[in-house]
């Protein structure tokens, strides 16, 4: 297996991450080791959160929320994904599956031996960190989600898996405004189909603008600065008048070689009968389905990608009910960038009531 490291020099001088870095090395299988990087932060006797970020960002996201669990007694142990941040970075498209990452983050957690665990993950955060419960389970006491799922969709009808699969296939790949425009609607008619204007920009897009979107996404910027970005961009330029935010969110990647797993993971995402993942997303199910160990969603009220996603949960987790389910006002996607203190605050809220 062909691994990429980050050089620690793009890491330098980041605005807001004043963590020290953690590495733990696992096996891929071929007689490669990988190492993954995570922030370990908070007295070590405290309650431990695990902290799982998803794509396309990394431990950074949870800069602004490690500082409230820590001040309230919390341990928060917050890793990089294989692929992103400061760890290791496969080169190969194949290498992400979300078999390889459930896989992967399990290695790690059994080498770390973390137990007593509360769980928060968004994104990609839950969809493999909800895996390393069900494999894991004595290792969890607490769950709680946000804006994220697990997918399992066994019977979407093929003529609609046919048309997904042609245009993920065949069609011209999307521009930035029209991925855009197809993700702020997934709420209405069929999010597979919205999905995979992200799946298939994504992939097709090889220098994945990653610190221009996430800044242009969570910051405000006046209107003739965005148009001015958007402009600059269309004609080229990849990150545009990069803020602190977006040089620090392109930081792990120095050239597109190193993109890989971004670029990759969202095809990975599980939302066809066609998923390699079908089966194990049943069995997780199937765990879930009798898991009563407190678990709390804490959505955003304004994230289109998964407005809702909560729904499921509550109706088929026993350890969801009785349990001060939250609405995260204002987060977006992101809750972390967008509402660090309510994240905070329901993961505590949990550890203490129960």
């Amino acid at each position: 297996m062909k691994i990429l490291r980050t050089p620690d020099a793009r890491f330098e001088n980041l605005a807001d991450y004043p963590f020290t870095a953690h590495y733990t090395g696992i096996d891929t299988g071929d007689g490669s080791e990988l190492r993954i990087h995570h922030l370990d932060e908070g007295p070590r006797d405290g309650s431990l959160v695990l902290c799982m970020h998803g794509q396309p960002v990394w431990s950074y996201l949870y800069r602004k929320v490690i500082p409230h669990l820590t001040a309230a007694g919390l341990r928060v142990v917050a890793p990089d994904l294989v692929g992103y941040g400061k760890s290791d970075k496969p080169a190969a498209r194949e290498d992400y599956s979300y078999e390889r990452q459930v896989e992967w983050m399990g290695q790690w957690l059994e080498r770390n031996d973390f137990s007593g665990i509360t769980f928060f993950g968004q994104d990609w955060g839950g969809l493999i960190g909800l895996r390393l419960v069900v494999n894991h389970p004595h290792r969890f006491d607490r769950v709680v989600i946000s804006n994220t799922g697990l997918p399992y969709n066994p019977d979407v009808p093929e003529a609609a898996v046919k048309d997904i699969e042609a245009f993920r296939a065949n069609a011209p790949t999307p521009s930035l405004v029209e991925m855009q425009g197809a993700l702020s609607r997934m709420d209405h008619g069929s999010p597979a189909r919205k999905f995979a204007y992200w799946q298939k920009f994504c992939w097709e897009t090889e220098n994945l603008p990653i610190g221009f979107m996430m800044s242009m996404m969570i910051e405000r910027h006046p209107r003739p600065i965005q148009a001015l970005k958007f402009l600059l961009h269309k004609a080229g330029v990849n990150s545009p008048l990069p803020t602190a935010l977006a040089k620090a969110y392109e930081a792990p990647f120095p050239d597109p070689s190193y993109k890989m797993g971004p670029r990759a993971m969202p095809s990975q995402v599980p939302t066809l009968p066609t998923s390699p993942s079908l089966d194990e997303q049943r069995k997780a199910w199937a765990f879930f389905e009798s898991f009563d160990k407190p678990f709390l969603c804490a959505f955003a009220d304004n994230d289109p990608v998964t407005r809702g996603g909560e729904a499921q949960f509550r109706e088929k987790v026993p350890g969801t009910k009785g349990l001060p389910h939250t609405t995260i006002k204002g987060g977006g996607h992101f809750v972390q960038e967008n509402a660090p203190e309510q994240v905070a605050q329901a993961i505590i809220g949990l550890i203490r009531t129960t």
